[in-house]
C-alpha cells in the first residue's frame, strides 16, 4: 500500500511556506539577505557564459534524449540507424560542450591559471 499523503501536500494543508526545496532561503534564513543577488550576478560575464553553456547543454541533453528514444522505438531500419548516428553526433558535441563547461568553472574560481 502506497503513502499518498507526501510532505509537500501536508505543508501546503497546514499553510506552510515550505515548498519542500531544501535551498530555498525561508524569511528569517541570513542567505534571504545575501547581497549577491540574481540581479547582481547577471552582470558577471563568466557568470553569463557559464549560464549560456548550461543552458546550450540542457538543450542537448533533450535533442540527445530524443535521438536515443528514436534509435530504441523507431520499427523503420532506416529511421533507427539514421536515429543512431544522429546520437552519436550529439554525444560528441556533448562531451565538447561539457569541457568548455568545465574550463568556464575553473576560469570562474580565485587564482585560477591562465595557460
Amino acid at each position: 500500500m502506497h503513502n499518498l499523503h507526501t510532505t509537500t501536500e501536508r505543508n501546503r494543508s497546514q499553510g506552510s511556506r515550505d515548498t519542500g526545496r531544501p535551498d530555498d532561503p525561508k524569511p528569517d534564513d541570513p542567505r534571504s539577505d545575501d547581497p549577491r543577488s540574481d540581479d547582481t550576478q547577471s552582470d558577471d560575464p563568466m557568470r553569463r557564459e557559464l549560464m549560456a553553456l548550461h543552458a546550450e547543454r540542457a538543450e542537448l541533453e533533450q535533442r540527445l534524449a530524443r535521438a536515443e528514444q528514436e534509435r530504441l522505438y523507431l520499427t523503420d531500419p532506416s529511421a533507427a540507424a539514421a536515429a543512431q548516428g544522429e546520437e552519436a553526433a550529439l554525444l560528441s558535441e556533448l562531451d565538447r560542450l561539457m569541457t568548455r563547461i568545465r574550463a568556464a568553472e575553473y576560469r570562474s574560481q580565485p587564482g585560477a591559471r591562465t595557460w
